[in-house]
């Protein structure tokens, strides 16, 4: 029974236990082979194993250039090849820094042996990734770089200040910049071939070669321009659009955009240049590594319009579409032939300020600088460096050496065209923010001189002089860039910009809707819809509202009754307005209880033989007379005025909600009989307008305001919402007197009364 049982299960009478059978064998033979199949299908299938960044990080091995990792690559880091490496061109300082030839090769060879480590590495890291794990490295590819990046207008009155394919660069710049020491997925921007020919170069001729008739006219291109006072309603001038902007101590930092929301009270005002002016191209660009601004003035944005049918070219371009072709668009190219050589400690310095370390990234460009002064990339990061820190510390003394170092680039050899470009177009940009706006003018000078083919430039030059309020050279600019490119919607919709200012209406109205239809970069403004469609409603054309509509959709007026360009988001929006609802009960019952002394010195004024009554001169009437007399504008008390008024002026000084409005004015308004007002709106929400009946006809005047009509009355306040579209006539037989006083907004906290720009 024992001998049976042993058998049984399976061993041997002689106690030895029998190998596996051959159909055991087999069988697991083919679960093992079935197993390797499906493994190798699971790796494949699921993307265990990113092979294509295996080879992309093999490619920073490229030694010879010819874009992958091969076996000539290879004997140049295991020392059996020579890789010919070009000089940075020499100076006493470089000289003196000479290193002997037997340590350059024992340096070499321990270079070598520290790359095949990494290469291992490499290997080893991208061959055991676990399941779902992606290396994907900081640097993105040239297409993915090249994203539409379309800006839409936020702030509308202000300047434009980077057109969008140098903007579109400089995003290119610190993406460039931000890959792992050693690892970066694009080896084209790694190591180009040395052989290769360098990125073209310019040598920056002397300031006197181009701009002689310029600089007679500039005496100090640094000085501040003066700020102007912004006009009350409907704007003709950039240099009056633009509210002055800088890190001084009573504003919070300004950038491209303005934004001011009421959570905290603080604003912070944006200005991207080539955006601003243009239409406005969005200023703030990752190479600008500027924070983020916690609240933001814009015009309030109340619906999704992403699906609507667009006007023109954009009615054809899906947002697809024109990423397909931003993706076509060439890399820049940042580097010369020197500054490749030393890639590796420019990328460093750069990683430090994409991370915010802006005082380590200083210290890392200054001594690059310092250790090769002729490097253009070095002395570019440098006042990027700088420009960052000015932020940071909002310093304008360490914005104007940035500005500096910026110019310094320009002027060593063998700067690649696109830094140039770069540099130029940020120095224009941060003199714009200081108010240095004819500083800024000279630097456009030099980019239209360097590069006189692209249209850009002259665009971005036809700016600088709109914004030192020089209307005709800048037609002139845009003459001829029509001229050259006669399909230019950024130069169509400035150009009918300068004819309506110049009361050019019917002129104006092509220019203005072809520049728009035409959905180039910086046309998206809310100035060229505000200004298109006040132009066909002065020539009775009902596609005005059509204009308005769109420019409500995409985001520029809080309606389309609304159509103010500096808004504070959130604040109510109602076209008329009662004592009660404003909170202002106490002004208005004092206004009202001593409507026959302020009426009094109004006339006593009138009655002068020197009228101190000044005609509008804003290009709002259609035909009449109409004169103010001003007693506050912009916060500011006219003391020379309120001598002829003194009573009236010592009643208001008890109300600073409007003394102190900075965004309005306190004066009398006269109109004789025979006036029309053109419907038009004030440039904010942030103020109400109170009127007071002083004289007032028994019939002919009426206000609208929206869409309700109002009759004034002697000794009576009207209280409106000046943002929302106006319009007055004055049919009667005598003149009209009313008494103006403008006042903040009731929902603005104190903080944002205190550092809202003055408009």
């Amino acid at each position: 029974m024992a001998d049976d049982t042993e058998t049984k299960h399976g061993g041997g009478k002689n106690g030895k236990k029998e190998g596996l059978s051959g159909s055991s064998f087999f069988t697991w033979f083919m679960v093992i082979a079935l197993l390797g199949v499906w493994t190798s299908v699971a790796v494949v299938w699921f993307e265990l194993v990113d092979y294509e960044e295996v080879l992309g990080k093999l490619g920073i091995y490229d030694a010879d250039g010819d874009g992958d990792f091969d076996v000539e690559d290879a004997k140049v880091l295991l020392g059996l090849k020579e890789r010919s490496v070009p000089a940075q061109p020499t100076s006493p300082e470089s000289e003196e820094s000479v290193q002997p030839a037997e340590n350059v090769e024992s340096e070499r060879k321990i270079a070598d042996v520290e790359v095949e480590e990494e290469i291992q590495s490499v290997l080893h890291e991208a061959l055991h990734s676990q399941p779902g794990e992606r290396h994907e490295d900081v640097d993105e590819s040239v297409n993915d770089q090249w994203q539409v990046k379309e800006e839409i207008h936020d702030e509308t009155l202000e300047v434009p200040a980077t057109d969008d394919m140098l903007r579109e660069l400089e995003n290119e710049i610190p993406e460039a910049y931000e890959t792992p020491d050693s690892v970066q997925k694009d080896a084209d921007s790694m190591v180009d071939d040395v052989g290769a020919v360098e990125s073209e170069s310019y040598e920056i001729p002397a300031l006197d070669d181009y701009v002689p008739d310029l600089e007679e006219r500039i005496s100090d291109p640094d000085t501040p321009d003066d700020s102007e006072v912004m006009p009350e309603d409907a704007v003709e001038h950039y240099a009056e659009d633009r509210v002055h902007e800088d890190y001084s101590e009573d504003q919070e930092p300004k950038h491209e955009k303005q934004t001011e929301a009421q959570d905290t009270g603080e604003i912070n005002e944006d200005f991207d240049i080539a955006k601003d002016l243009s239409g406005v191209e969005s200023k703030q660009t990752e190479d600008d590594v500027i924070i983020e601004p916690e609240e933001s003035e814009k015009p309030v944005k109340a619906e999704d319009y992403s699906n609507d049918v667009q006007v023109g070219k954009s009615e054809k371009e899906t947002e697809q579409d024109k990423t397909e072709k931003a993706k076509k668009k060439k890399k820049p190219k940042l580097l010369n032939k020197f500054d490749k050589t030393i890639k590796a400690e420019l990328d460093a310095a750069e990683k430090l300020r994409k991370k915010g370390k802006v005082e380590e990234a200083l210290r890392a460009f200054e001594a690059l600088v310092n250790q090769y002064p002729q490097s253009p990339r070095a002395r570019y990061g440098k006042a990027q460096s700088e420009d960052d820190l000015a932020e940071k510390m909002r310093s304008n003394e360490m914005l104007q050496q940035a500005i500096n170092t910026y110019d310094e680039v320009v002027s060593l050899p063998n700067v690649p065209s696109d830094l140039i470009k770069l540099s130029l177009k940020r120095e224009a940009d941060r003199q714009q923010f200081l108010g240095r706006m004819r500083g800024s003018l000279v630097t456009l000078q030099k980019l239209v001189q360097l590069f006189p083919s692209e249209t850009s430039f002259k665009n971005d030059l036809g700016v600088g002089y709109l914004l030192i309020g020089d209307n005709s050279n800048a037609k002139k600019v845009y003459e001829e860039v029509l001229s050259l490119a006669p399909n230019d919607g950024f130069a169509k919709v400035h150009y009918g910009f300068i004819l309506k200012a110049e009361n050019k209406i019917a002129e104006s109205i092509p220019y203005l809707q072809e520049g728009l239809e035409s959905g180039d970069p910086g046309t998206d403004d809310g100035r060229f819809y505000f200004h298109l469609g006040d132009a066909l409603q002065r020539m009775g054309d009902k596609e005005a509202y059509k204009w308005y509509e769109l420019g409500y959709q995409r985001g520029h007026f809080a309606s389309v009754w609304q159509r103010s360009l500096y808004n504070v988001k959130g604040l109510k929006a109602q076209p008329w307005w009662t004592a009660r609802e404003t909170g202002y009960t106490e002004l208005v019952k004092s206004l009202e209880k001593n409507w026959k002394l302020i009426r009094d010195e109004g006339l006593a004024v009138m009655d002068k033989k020197r009228s101190l009554f000044l005609p509008e001169d804003e290009n709002l009437r259609e035909k009449g007379d109409w004169s103010q007399f001003t007693l506050w504008q912009q916060g500011r008390k006219n003391e020379n005025a309120c001598k002829s008024v003194p009573k009236t002026c010592a009643l208001l000084e008890r109300f600073p909600e409007a003394t102190g409005c900075r965004r309005g004015q306190i004066k009398y308004s006269i109109m004789h009989p025979g006036t029309h007002v053109w419907p038009h709106t004030g440039p904010t929400n942030c103020r109400l307008r109170m009127h007071l009946g002083l004289v007032i006809p028994k019939e002919g005047c009426r206000i609208r305001c929206a869409q309700e009509y109002r009759d004034w009355e002697e000794g009576k306040v009207l209280i409106f919402d000046d943002s929302f579209e106006h319009e007055v006539w004055q049919d009667a037989e005598s003149y009209r007197l009313i008494f103006i006083v403008d006042v903040w907004h009731p929902e603005l906290t104190a903080q944002q009364r205190r550092t809202l720009p003055a408009i």
